[in-house]
């Protein structure tokens, strides 16, 4: 690949003087200034790998390439390739393992097989990028794919390891959805200017007092609070109260994307301290604060079984741990999006702590079935347990969730082991 390297501003440095009389290197200083108010200034540009189909595809490749140049990041495309003794396919790859990040975009058509995989060029870029790259997928709106294309659609949508999918119509909806999702990785990739330590005792303090043994009717229980920074208030008192907004989260709780209430059963809804709250007689619970504060709490039973045991002594099912950390992060995610859209709130802390089932081991499924694991049941009074708390850039909670719930499972896991 013969693509040379520059900062995030040498297309304002090496440009002509703009109209207007301001001179490149004052437009570079103001960027500049603005970049460091983020904790941007002075990083190396984002290569962003594109991934698609050519023919028939070139409008939309073009829009990609304008969203990735207008944040002055440097686009990788199969198009910039010089002439190589390597075959165009393994040029391909490895301008995508040279690249930070990938922008996968699928169309209606497949494109030719390979020779050796049986995929085409950009099922096996995917293939190549999957769980080494961050993946940004974007599927067309309104196309019947070719069978091929089907099954490839499918496997993408299916794969939970991180990837964030959108959808576009044409080269321009396309070109938005792109220059918001570079931007939203650059949120989750940079510090902002935020006090950490505030933030991570206000999302601490968010936790209620810990039970230990049997504390909750519906056993152990997950609570996972988040406070937003900088601090400030994003809704108003008459925000808080507002209908509108009560029957969103309320439906988004039990039909969802991530629902975190049993759909079965009853909510309640109420303000309580400044606070809108959704619960159920579960435990199952909701609230939110005029900060943009968030506080979850979602039972750990593990539906595979009625009581949770396995041979014969009570456990925590790792797995059942896993998706409800995975849960709660979706549905704050979705809850920020709806009470803050502008993203004052540029970064979080996560707070995540169990509770109710001191008693308990820690096992695997697979443990379980084969007899092996944590099953030893804590009949005494241990420690206190020690919350779990991470910061991070708000736009992680969508494009970095598998490795935020993996940031928050392996310490719980840890803690509740060395017991």
């Amino acid at each position: 690949m013969a693509t040379a390297s520059r900062s995030p501003f040498s297309a304002l440095k090496n440009a002509g003087k703009p109209k207007g009389g301001v001179s490149p290197s004052s437009q570079s200083r103001a960027l500049n200034a603005i970049a460091k108010m983020f904790g941007l200034a002075g990083s190396d540009p984002v290569k962003v790998f594109v991934s698609s189909v050519i023919y028939g595809f070139e409008p939309f490749r073009s829009a990609a390439r304008t969203a990735v140049e207008t944040l002055r990041h440097e686009p990788i495309m199969a198009e910039d390739f010089g002439a190589s003794a390597r075959s165009p396919q393994v040029a391909c790859l490895q301008g995508l393992r040279d690249a930070d990040l990938v922008i996968l975009a699928l169309g209606d058509a497949y494109g030719p097989v390979q020779s050796g995989s049986g995929l085409s060029a950009t099922h096996e870029e995917y293939r190549e990028a999957r769980g080494k790259k961050p993946v940004i997928a974007f599927v067309q709106q309104g196309i019947t794919p070719e069978p091929a294309q089907a099954d490839f659609i499918s496997e993408v949508q299916g794969w939970e390891g991180g990837l964030f999918r959108g959808s576009f119509a044409d080269p321009a909806s396309f070109q938005a959805s792109v220059t918001r999702a570079l931007h939203d990785y650059e949120l989750a990739t940079a510090v902002a200017p935020v006090d950490l330590a505030e933030m991570r005792a206000r999302a601490e303090a968010l936790l209620p007092p810990a039970e230990r043994n049997g504390g909750y009717n519906s056993g152990p229980m997950l609570f996972v609070a988040l406070a937003g920074g900088p601090h400030q208030k994003v809704l108003r008192p008459v925000q808080i109260e507002a209908s509108d907004l009560h029957t969103f989260l309320h439906q988004a709780g039990l039909f969802g994307d991530a629902p975190i209430f049993d759909g079965a059963k009853g909510v309640k809804r109420e303000i309580r301290g400044g606070a809108f709250v959704l619960e159920q007689d579960s435990g199952a619970r909701f609230q939110i604060d005029e900060d943009g504060s968030i506080l979850l709490g979602l039972p750990l039973r593990d539906p595979a079984t009625s009581e949770d045991r396995f041979g014969g002594f009570p456990a925590l099912v790792e797995e059942v741990v896993q998706h409800q950390i995975g849960v709660a992060l979706s549905f704050a995610g979705v809850a920020l999006e709806r009470v803050d859209p502008t993203q004052r709130l540029l970064q979080v802390a996560i707070a995540s702590r169990i509770d109710g089932g001191d008693y308990l081991g820690w096992k695997t499924r697979a443990e379980a079935a084969s007899g092996s694991g944590s099953s030893v049941v804590h009949m005494g009074q241990s420690d206190a347990r020690v919350a779990v708390v991470i910061n991070q850039a708000r736009p992680a909670l969508r494009l970095n969730t598998s490795a935020l719930v993996e940031d928050i499972l392996v310490p719980l896991r840890r803690q509740w082991k060395s017991r």
